[in-house]
């Protein structure tokens, strides 16, 4: 008999896994508290944008494999596994994940567990959350330890959510210690995911802190990648080189490689931010902080390119911003995403307007969510009306509409054909020819 799928937690991650468990032809109950994001799920709406991903919602919801519900004693009646999928922010003023949405599911749900199933954390937490979180569902669930925990980190790109999760390039298992158990659980993960390793995907399995650091490790690796490369774009600044030049050489040797080797405004999101400063967090209590020491200057490094953007834009305006209006071309905190947490985009315009100008923001996807994010900026309704009267247009999400945008159509309308391209996205040569000053960081 197949396995009928619960999913705690319809959020990013949560939605775009039960919709893609659904499409593989499992029953599918998504959870979530929130009963508008319910309602809007179950009518076949995302709430936020991921490319591909509505079409195979709706799909689900039609066909009636996927259902929606806020009940948790319907979940807890109906799932053989349980995928836990709620968010793990940051605390406000500290660097420490919150765990008070994982906490909260598994109370919810492990004193309604009447028989054997299987639960599953995707979640991202710190290491020695699922130990805890193993006993708690052996103290409290009914069908005791029939109740089996199991670690199984997400590794989505948003903008890629569907390809990762339908076409992994590897799933991890953490499994627990008692061999039983383990040899139940990874079967049935095995089962669910058979689609995936049948097309060669790496099925890996450990204990739970291996699992549970993979993910963090993996961003961490990722966070310092980018850094990197923008630490080199300070040294090409000082030096007069040019930092994307640098990256395109350094990424033909196969030891580096070309992947988030890419120079310019740094990183942003829900995940790489708040997941290495809660792994620092977590080091540090567990008496290891000086192995992830490199990791502050990891995100210091990223925190200053946007004080950079912000300088550099300064710079072309003579030295102030009182007066002045400036176009913003994003706001994303990367292209394919309406996501705009800790979005480079808006930091650097949200500075901007503090420092006297009028900012204007335009954003394919994103606009809804900066309209809530800093309503006090002003907001365009496509490249051209954000860039109208600027005396100096930004470049800081990198969607296709923007890298091939026209300089002469563009130069029309604004007041000083003053560029900064903060994703190092543009043609320096196309738009200096159409009368631009062209800048970027990390180039001459």
């Amino acid at each position: 008999m197949a396995h009928r799928l619960t999913v705690i937690g319809t959020g990013y991650l949560g939605a775009t896994h039960a919709a893609c468990m659904a499409d593989l032809g499992f029953e599918v109950l998504g959870v979530d508290v929130d009963e508008e994001r319910i309602a809007r799920l179950a009518a076949g709406e995302l709430p936020f944008y991921e490319p591909g991903l509505e079409p195979m919602l709706r799909k689900g919801v039609e066909s009636r494999r996927l259902r929606f519900t806020s009940s948790y004693p319907e979940a807890a009646e109906f799932g053989d596994v349980h995928f836990l999928c709620v968010g793990t922010p940051q605390k406000a003023g500290e660097y420490a994940a919150d765990l008070s949405a994982v906490d909260g599911a598994i109370g919810t749900l492990a004193p309604l567990l009447r028989r054997p199933c299987l639960v599953v954390g995707k979640s991202t937490v710190p290491v020695g959350t699922a130990e805890r979180l193993a006993e708690t569902l052996a103290r409290t669930a009914p069908t005791g330890g029939d109740a089996v925990l199991v670690w199984n980190p997400e590794f989505l790109r948003e903008g890629f959510a569907v390809h990762d999760t339908l076409r992994p390039d590897r799933i991890v298992a953490g499994l627990p210690p008692d061999q039983g158990a383990a040899d139940h659980a990874e079967k049935a993960l095995r089962e669910i995911y058979r689609t995936m390793i049948a097309a060669g995907t790496p099925f890996i399995t450990c204990d739970y802190p291996t699992a549970e650091l993979v993910k963090v490790a993996a961003n961490a690796f990722l966070a310092t990648k980018i850094s990197f490369i923008n630490a080199m774009a300070e040294v090409c600044e000082a030096a007069r080189a040019d930092v994307t030049k640098l990256s395109q050489a350094l990424a033909h040797d196969d030891r580096i490689g070309g992947r988030f080797l890419g120079p310019g405004l740094g990183f942003g999101g829900g995940c790489l931010p708040k997941d290495i400063r809660a792994f620092m967090a977590r080091a540090g209590e567990l008496g290891a902080d000086q192995a992830l020491t490199f990791l502050r200057e990891v995100d210091e490094i990223n925190i200053r390119r946007r004080i950079r953007m912000v300088d550099l834009a300064r710079q072309l305006l003579g030295g102030s911003f009182a007066g002045r209006t400036v176009g913003v071309l994003g706001a994303a905190f990367k292209p394919d995403s309406d996501d705009v947490r800790d979005s480079p985009a808006l930091d650097v315009a949200a500075s901007i307007r503090a420092q006297g100008a009028k900012v204007t923001v335009y954003d394919p996807k994103a606009m809804p969510n900066a309209r809530r994010a800093q309503p006090s900026l002003e907001y365009g309704e496509s490249a051209l009306t954000a860039a109208e009267n600027a005396h100096v247009v930004l470049l800081l999400t990198e969607w296709p509409e923007f890298r091939d945008m026209d300089p002469s159509a563009l130069a029309e309308v604004v007041a000083e054909r003053n560029i900064v391209d903060g994703r190092n996205t543009l043609d320096p040569e196309r738009w200096r020819a159409a009368g631009w000053n062209y800048r970027a960081l990390g180039r001459p």
